[in-house]
């Protein structure tokens, strides 16, 4: 598994490409899901929309669903928005907290310029 930089470096430029190809405006899936071929043309595993257990004093109170898990290690999630905001910044929060990660990256196809947010705990 290539160092976490890497990885993150590798899903930032697949998702350059995605966005270079389909052009902003589209729905945020349909990015997800383009960025899924991508990341898998460089040999990276993928979970998409993987399904993580939430507890709550040893009670299960619900699940938690992220777009992406890529090497397991970084939290994916693919955004088609005017502006990242703090809600956006602290989903992927509890999505590190939930998942046991320690970096995410929030990815915004809205604009001709790719958005980045990288998030680490």
């Amino acid at each position: 598994m290539p160092p976490n930089t890497d990885i993150t470096e590798a899903i930032i430029g697949a998702a350059y490409t995605v966005l270079n190809k389909l052009k902003p405006g589209l729905d945020e899936k349909l990015y997800e899901r383009a960025l899924i071929i991508e990341l898998q043309k460089h040999g990276l595993a993928i979970e998409n929309q993987k399904r993580f257990d939430v507890h709550y004093d040893a009670h299960l109170i619900g699940t938690l669903i992220p777009d992406l898990i890529v090497e397991n290690t970084i939290v994916v999630d693919t955004k088609v928005v005017t502006a990242f905001t703090e809600s956006h910044i602290t989903q992927m929060l509890g999505y590190l907290n939930i998942t046991g990660l320690k970096t995410g990256l929030l990815l915004n196809f809205k604009y001709a310029k790719l958005g980045i947010k990288r998030i680490s705990i």
